[in-house]
C-alpha cells in the first residue's frame, strides 16, 4: 500500500529536538511561522541525552566552553552551574529551554525520518507510512551519530570499539587501555583510563596545543572575549606565547611537536590530562601501524599489549536521511552561513558546522535567520528570493583568515567570530533584527570584581558566601 500523501505546505519541518532543532523551533514560533517537528527519540535533548540510542554521551563528558559564553540567545545558564557542566545538567538546561518555550507539545516524539527530498516547490519527508510535502524543511539532528572507524592490518586479540559506545570508567577497570586519537572525547577517556586501568596509553599522529580551561582564574573563553580583537598575525604568536608560560613545554611530557600553530586546530581543553601526563598516569605514544596477536604495533617500533582499544577516531558529517547529492560543495565548508543550499530554497542544515567556540549562541543567531527567510517565503516571496540571490552571489570566509590543518574535521570548521560577523552581515542586508543577547559576558565579569573586592576586603572574621546570592532555577524572564 502506497504511504498516505499529506500536504503541508503551509508550514516548514524541523528534523530534529537536540539543541538545533530546539533553536529552531524557537525561532520559528517567535516568528509566527508555522512548524511541525519530529524527533525519533522519546524526550527532547539529541545527543546530550546519554539514554538517547547511539548518543555518544559518557559519564564524564562536560562542556568544553563555559557557560557564560555556552547559552541561547537571552536564556542563560542557571548562575549555580559550574565553569563547565556536565552532560546531565546541559540536557536539564536544554529541556528548561523547551519548557519555557513551551515547544514539547508541538513535537512529534518517536517518529524517524527515512527520507527527505528538496525539489523545487519545497521538500517532501518520509515518515514510515506517510509523505509529507512541506514548504521547506530543516535538518537539525547534528554530528557525532556515526563512527569514523580506521582500519589497520592484522587481526586483534583486545577488543576493539569505537569510543561511541563508552559509557563509564567501570568498562576500564583493571584493564590495559589504549586509547587511539586525542580529541577532547579521547583526553576524558584517558583521563577516566589514568585513574582506574592498569595502564593508560593514548596514540597519536600529530601535536596538540593544549588550551587550559581557565586563564588566571577565569574561564577560557570569557578571558578571550573579555579583551580587544587582536589582528590576526598579532593574536596567534601572542597566545602561543601565552600557553607557553601557563603549561610549558609539552614534547616533555611526549607530546609530538605540533605541525601547526595555535589556533589552527580544534583546541584540546583538557588541565586533568596535562596532569596525569605529569604524574605518569597515562603515557602518550606514536600512532598505531597494525596488530600483531595480543599486541599492538606502533610507527615507531614498540608493542603494547592492550585488553581493549578505545577508538576516539571521530564521526562522518552525513545526513544519513538525505542522499548526499542533494548537498553542493559548498556543504564541505558549513554551507552557506553553515544552514542554506545553493540548490534548494527548501532546504536548511543546522548545527553541522564544526565550530572553535560555543555552539548554542550561533544556533540562535542563524535560526533566528532561517525564521526570517521562512516567513519571507510564505508571505513575502520576493523579498526571500532577492535574500536567496545576494547569499548565493555572496563569499564568506568563515575560516577567520585561520590557515587551518588538512583534516576531515576542519572541513566543517567555522571561526566562531567570522560567523557572527557573517551573520550580522546577513540581517542588516534585509534589515531584520537581530536576536536579543543580554551581555552576560559583561555581567558575570563584573560579579568577578564583586568576588574579588570581596576577598580584599579586611572587615570580619566570619565567613560569607563569595557570590552574590541568585536564583537556583533559569532566570525570571526564562521561566
Amino acid at each position: 500500500m502506497p504511504p498516505a500523501s499529506i500536504d503541508r505546505t503551509d508550514r516548514f519541518c524541523i528534523i530534529g529536538a537536540g539543541p538545533a532543532g530546539l533553536a529552531m523551533a524557537a525561532a520559528l514560533k517567535a516568528a509566527g511561522v508555522p512548524y511541525d517537528q519530529v524527533e525519533r527519540h522519546s524526550r527532547v535533548g539529541g545527543l546530550w541525552d546519554i539514554e538517547n540510542p547511539g548518543s555518544p554521551m559518557y559519564e564524564s563528558a562536560h562542556l568544553i566552553s563555559s557557560r557564560t559564553m555556552s547559552a541561547f540567545a537571552g536564556f542563560p545558564m542557571p548562575a549555580t552551574y559550574p565553569d563547565y557542566p556536565r552532560h546531565d545538567r546541559v540536557l536539564a538546561y536544554l529541556r528548561s529551554f523547551a519548557t519555557a518555550h513551551s515547544l514539547e507539545p508541538g513535537i512529534e516524539f518517536g517518529r524517524a525520518v527515512d527520507a527527505v527530498e528538496p525539489h523545487g516547490g519545497g521538500a517532501t519527508v518520509m515518515l514510515g507510512d506517510e509523505r509529507r510535502t512541506y514548504r521547506g524543511v530543516i535538518c537539525a539532528t547534528g554530528t557525532n551519530w556515526d563512527p569514523l572507524l580506521p582500519e589497520w592490518p592484522g587481526t586483534p586479540q583486545a577488543e576493539v570499539r569505537h569510543v561511541r559506545a563508552y559509557r563509564s570508567p567501570d568498562e576500564l577497570r583493571g584493564k590495559r587501555v589504549l586509547v587511539v586519537g586525542l580529541g577532547n572525547s579521547g583526553a576524558d577517556i584517558a583521563c577516566d583510563a589514568a585513574r582506574v586501568a592498569s595502564a593508560a596509553y593514548v596514540s597519536v599522529r600529530r601535536g596538540y596545543h593544549f588550551v587550559p580551561k581557565h586563564v588566571f582564574g577565569t574561564p577560557a573563553d570569557v578571558f578571550a572575549h573579555s579583551g580587544p580583537r587582536l589582528p590576526r598575525w598579532l593574536e596567534t604568536p601572542l597566545f602561543g606565547l601565552l600557553l607557553r608560560l601557563l603549561i610549558g613545554n609539552t614534547r616533555k611530557l611526549g607530546m609530538p611537536k605540533p605541525d601547526h600553530r595555535v589556533l589552527e586546530s580544534h583546541p584540546l581543553m583538557n588541565d586533568q590530562l596535562l596532569s596525569h601526563l605529569r604524574h605518569g598516569d597515562v603515557r602518550l605514544v606514536a600512532d598505531v601501524e597494525r596488530f600483531d596477536g595480543g599486541e599492538v604495533v606502533l610507527r615507531d617500533g614498540e608493542r603494547l599489549g592492550v585488553d581493549l582499544v578505545l577508538l576516539a577516531t571521530g564521526y562522518t558529517k552525513r545526513i544519513p536521511y538525505l542522499d548526499p547529492a542533494h548537498l553542493d560543495g559548498s556543504w564541505a565548508a558549513g554551507q552557506l552561513l553553515t544552514a542554506f543550499s545553493r540548490k534548494y530554497d527548501s532546504l536548511f542544515t543546522l548545527g553541522f558546522a564544526e565550530i572553535n567556540g560555543a555552539l548554542f549562541p550561533h544556533l540562535s543567531r542563524l535560526s533566528a535567520l532561517i525564521a526570517q527567510v521562512a516567513r519571507a517565503e510564505l508571505h513575502d516571496p520576493i523579498a526571500a528570493e532577492r535574500f536567496l540571490k545576494w547569499l548565493r552571489g555572496t563569499s564568506f570566509d568563515l575560516t577567520g583568515g585561520r590557515r587551518l590543518i588538512p583534516t576531515q574535521r576542519h572541513q566543517h570548521y567555522t571561526d566562531e567570530h567570522a560567523l557572527e560577523q557573517a551573520t550580522r552581515r546577513a540581517f542588516r542586508r534585509m534589515s531584520w533584527t537581530w536576536p536579543s543577547e543580554p551581555n552576560i559576558l559583561y555581567q558575570e565579569l563584573f560579579i568577578l570584581l564583586q568576588n574579588t573586592l570581596a576577598d580584599l576586603s579586611l572587615e570580619g572574621d566570619e565567613p560569607r558566601d563569595r557570590r552574590p546570592a541568585r536564583s537556583e532555577s533559569l532566570p525570571t524572564a526564562a521561566r
